[in-house]
C-alpha cells in the first residue's frame, strides 16, 4: 500500500510563495502520475496541477495546470527522492484551501488525470492559507 505524506503547507501573505512536497512511501516512483487537487471550504475538490510518469517517457515529463494557477505554480518531480514538488508563486487569498497530493500507476505515456478519483492514491492534505 502507497501513503503519500504532504508537507509545507501554511500561512503565506499575498504575492508570497511556498512549497509543498509530496512523499512516497512504497511503490517505483518513477511509475507514478502524480497529481495535486486543493479543496476550499464549501466547494468541490478541484485539479491544480500533474505531472506524468517518468518510466516510459524517452524524453522531459509532461505537466498540466489548472488556468487558475498557469503561470504561478509548477510541479515537479525527484525520482530519487520518491517526493513530487508543487512551488507556488504570487499566492492569492483565492488560492486559500487544504492541498492534497494523488498517485496513478495504471495511466498512460504522458497522460495525466484530472478527477480525483482517477487516482489509485491520494494523501491527507496540508492546510494553505492567504491572507491579505
Amino acid at each position: 500500500q502507497v501513503q503519500l505524506v504532504e508537507s509545507g503547507g501554511g500561512l503565506a501573505q499575498v504575492g508570497g510563495s511556498l512549497r509543498l512536497s509530496c512523499a512516497a512511501s512504497a511503490g517505483t516512483f518513477s511509475r507514478f502520475t502524480m497529481g495535486w487537487f486543493r479543496q476550499a471550504p464549501g466547494k468541490e475538490r478541484e485539479f491544480v496541477a500533474g505531472i506524468s510518469r517518468s518510466d516510459l517517457s524517452l524524453g522531459p515529463t509532461t505537466t498540466k495546470y489548472a488556468d487558475a494557477v498557469k503561470g504561478r505554480f509548477t510541479i515537479s518531480r525527484d525520482n530519487a527522492k520518491n517526493t513530487a514538488y508543487l512551488q507556488m508563486n504570487s499566492l492569492k487569498p483565492e488560492d486559500t484551501a487544504v492541498y492534497y497530493c494523488s498517485a496513478d500507476s495504471s495511466s498512460g505515456l504522458l497522460q495525466i488525470f484530472q478527477t480525483w478519483s482517477d487516482y489509485e492514491y491520494g494523501g491527507q492534505g496540508t492546510q494553505v492559507t492567504v491572507s491579505s
